[in-house]
């Protein structure tokens, strides 16, 4: 059985990385460079920068701190945020990125992720997608950090990603986004068993146990966590204990590491 990866996100504003609640009310968490090694020493698989203000300039710094963080790491990096052309996806990879996660743009011309793929891999090109349940229950598809609702349904767009070349899905619950209640189990589910990649489950975890859901009932390839993380809640290695006594393959922490 292939191992389930644990993936630490940091999303950077002027060079920090800052945390919120359904994308809203940011604080301050610390230094991206640092954090990305300090968890990587404590076991995490992948390092997640997501660039969340996505201005030119913003975007800029990003790359900036992707190429000092990428100088000290030994586990794949994704940057994400203010991607909008393959020459983005470019700029990204000679920054150090190992992917590119790509949100907004898609929706606004699906033709990016066709042609990153096609110049870089589907294995650097991961969609993004943030969903959030409307008055009818459906999940539907929002755009520019949360803000901007579409007319897309997470599922189907989904599909359609992986369809133009995706080779991952980032899968985001606003409704449980830093809400520390869970994974929307039942959007992950639907979009793992409608998509042939793996799929990233993201937004609500607040304990050790709720990844360990994600992987087991919303079939989950990986699971991606920061707040609890950032608050001292608790630690990579903690949460890998965890999903390993679950039964859950990870891959195990490196001994000079551990001990």
């Amino acid at each position: 059985m292939l191992t389930r990866r644990l993936i630490v996100c940091l999303d950077v504003k002027g060079a920090r990385v800052v945390k919120g609640v359904q994308f809203v009310g940011l604080r301050d968490v610390g230094d991206p460079v640092a954090l990305a090694t300090r968890y990587e020493s404590e076991g995490a698989d992948e390092i997640t920068f997501l660039d969340i203000s996505a201005s030119a300039e913003e975007r800029s710094t990003l790359l900036d701190v992707a190429r000092r963080t990428a100088e000290q790491l030994f586990i794949p990096l994704t940057i994400g945020g203010g991607i909008r052309t393959a020459d983005d996806v470019a700029r990204a990879l000679r920054a150090g990125a190992d992917k590119v996660s790509v949100n907004s743009a898609a929706v606004t011309r699906p033709e990016v992720l066709t042609e990153s793929a096609d110049r870089f891999g589907a294995q650097c090109v991961v969609a993004s997608i943030d969903a959030k349940r409307d008055e009818q229950g459906v999940w539907r598809v929002w755009v520019k950090g949360g803000r901007e609702q579409t007319p897309l349904e997470a599922v189907a767009w989904a599909q359609e990603c992986v369809s133009r070349g995706a080779g991952e899905v980032l899968l985001t619950s606003i409704d449980r986004d830093g809400a520390r209640i869970g994974y929307d189990t039942d959007l992950t589910r639907a979009v793992s068993n409608a998509v042939h990649v793996p799929v990233i489950a993201s937004g609500g975890a607040g304990r050790a146990e709720h990844l360990v859901e994600a992987i087991e009932t919303g079939h989950a390839d990986a699971v991606l966590v920061a707040g609890i993380l950032h608050d001292g809640v608790t630690t990579v290695r903690a949460l890998k204990d965890v999903m390993r006594s679950a039964g859950i393959p990870v891959r195990d922490i490196p001994v000079e590491v551990a001990a």
